[in-house]
């Protein structure tokens, strides 16, 4: 079964430990059947229970998966390997509407800031032992927090959103946590939590947001410690948080002060619908606000505030590995957001346009398709492999759905971003005969 490779310990963690080693050299191939828990126990004599343990950490890293009766084998697509990679090239001649990229057009020039910074640095460079958040930057940040009623807190800076997260969970969570992430949902986030050893618990989301049901049985069923939420522009399905839905999710994490709430805010700056903020109902929150879309993905900049001890914590740990994030940098994002480099209304208006006009034109031919705000529309299918090959053939490729989901039907995302307004109908055509129309349903 396992060929010349010996799995071998007495422990869970060792056992675990063995076969992540196998896996890691190459020795155990993806696919690779592994020995039956009990036949595996009489081998290195030791109780079943122990290898039934080593197979549960195997599973909530990612590294293996379980079929029933067909046992457990090593998995075809390694939780390390990035979700990004299932995608499609663009072959010349074919538009690329899968990047999930933010209109270059739409972007504000660097020039003036990237000045002014150089000019400041000049006269006074930045040096060690300076705070790791540059004044200007945490008071612009936390003056945009207030004026969208985010709870008080301190202000700390990250490389962007998924670093930010990343540094969240691992001050509060230990390996085999179990993690509640929307599903379908940031495919970057879908890889990072496996990587760090947690356990991914889908939640199901509609137009308005995750549901709440959803989130109380992944907290109260699953024993959920984090709960992870996109407030606007959602990836890849467009959803937005209402008022309505705030309320409710705010009464259920209420009744579970214990749980680690993360809320990724990136769609600040290209959304018109306005933020209704869910932090602070549980002891330990945080709010990430990225400049990406907005600003640029090159600029790696992401602010976060939270209660004091994450945000302490947070940085504490930072300051042990990178230190800070670049305080030239900060003072470039700073310029732009007080000289009104990006006007969100237009931003917003902009993406709207196209997206609304895609979802509207999918709807005259019978497609259902998500999209509420940002600049990416979700159109469910019956064969989402067919269906991406079919529309590369028309001449568009589109974002497999498998990068976003994991217990949701199949689907595929399109990134209207790239597109002019002229570009919706023939768009539209080719959707339409890739992937049929479907009926409406929710997400999940």
């Amino acid at each position: 079964m396992l060929g010349e490779y010996r799995i071998e310990g007495r422990r869970a963690s060792e056992i675990a430990a063995c076969v992540e080693r196998g896996v890691g050299t190459g020795a155990l191939a993806p696919g690779q059947l592994l020995p039956p828990m009990r036949e595996l126990a009489a081998t290195l004599g030791v109780n079943p229970n122990t290898v039934a343990a080593a197979y549960r950490t195997l599973r909530e890293r990612g590294v293996i998966e379980t079929d029933g009766r067909r046992g457990s084998r090593v998995r075809p697509r390694p939780a390390t390997t990035a979700r990004g990679s299932i995608r499609v090239e663009a072959p010349a001649g074919v538009r690329d509407v899968s990047n999930g990229n933010p209109d270059p057009a739409l972007l504000p020039p660097l020039g003036d800031a990237l000045a002014e910074v150089a000019r400041r640095y000049a006269e006074r460079p930045g040096m060690y032992g300076e705070a790791p958040v540059d004044e200007e930057f945490g008071r612009l940040a936390r003056a945009a927090f207030d004026a969208d009623g985010v709870p008080d807190g301190p202000v700390g800076v990250a490389s962007g959103s998924l670093d930010a997260i990343e540094r969240v969970l691992a001050v509060h969570l230990r390996p085999g946590d179990a993690v509640a992430v929307e599903d379908p949902g940031w495919g970057s986030l879908l890889d990072l939590v496996p990587a760090l050893g947690l356990r991914p618990v889908p939640i199901a989301v509609d137009d308005e947001g995750p549901l709440p049901e959803e989130v109380e049985r992944a907290v109260r069923r699953d024993g959920a410690r984090a709960v992870i939420v996109t407030d606007r522009a959602q990836n890849p399905t467009g959803a937005c948080v209402t008022a309505d839905r705030a309320r409710e999710l705010r009464r259920v994490l209420a009744a579970h002060p214990g749980v680690l709430f993360v809320e990724d805010d990136h769609g600040h700056g290209i959304v018109a619908q306005p933020l209704r903020p869910l932090a602070g109902v549980t002891d330990h929150w945080v709010l990430v606000r990225s400049v990406a879309k907005a600003y640029g993905p090159d600029l790696r900049i992401a602010a976060f505030t939270g209660d004091a001890e994450t945000v302490d914590r947070v940085l504490g740990r930072q300051r042990l590995g990178p230190g800070w994030v670049s305080r030239l940098l900060q003072r470039t994002v700073a310029h732009l957001w007080a000289s009104g480099a990006v006007d969100p209304a237009v931003v917003a208006r902009s993406y709207g346009e196209r997206r609304d006009g895609l979802v509207r034109a999918l709807a005259r031919r019978g497609v259902t398709a998500y999209g509420r705000s940002g600049m990416n529309v979700w159109v469910p299918v019956a064969d989402e492999t067919g269906a991406v090959a079919r529309l590369l053939a028309a001449g568009w490729a589109v974002a497999p759905g498998a990068r976003f989901r994991m217990d949701t039907g199949p689907a595929v995302r399109l990134t209207v971003s790239g597109l002019s307004v002229a570009d919706v109908e023939p768009l539209a055509d080719a959707v339409a005969g890739a992937a049929g129309p479907a009926p409406a349903r929710s997400y999940g």
